[in-house]
């Protein structure tokens, strides 16, 4: 028989889950996913704002999505867990299936009282 996961893991997987259900993180994983950049960077492909964009880098810094790199009076990030972007894949995959099958539902519908 196959254990239920213990409250503790569970408790680490929804923290997981709660870093990547911002908009914001996720616009920031997505620049990090092209390679290293700086914080100026980030808020020029994000259009963030700088307070904004470093303490989402904390957040995903915090969670080991990302990792920080300083050089000179920069400090560079880049993404340290890229098993992140098959994940969100799938779950892209999956809205655009539900996207789907509720379109057709509705054009059903619609042909239904035409």
């Amino acid at each position: 028989m196959i254990e239920s996961p213990s409250s503790e893991l569970l408790m680490h997987v929804a923290d997981y889950f709660k870093v990547l259900a911002e908009p914001s993180r996720l616009q920031v994983l997505c620049t990090l996913k092209q390679g290293r950049r700086n914080v100026s960077e980030i808020i020029q492909h994000t259009g963030l704002g700088q307070a904004n964009v470093s303490k989402h880098l904390k957040t995903l810094a915090q969670a080991g999505l990302v990792r920080r790199y300083p050089q000179g009076v920069a400090v560079y990030y880049e993404i340290a867990d890229s098993t992140i972007f098959p994940l969100c894949d799938l779950v892209c995959q999956r809205l655009r299936q539900r996207l789907e099958e509720q379109s057709q539902a509705v054009s059903q519908l619609v042909n239904n009282f035409s």
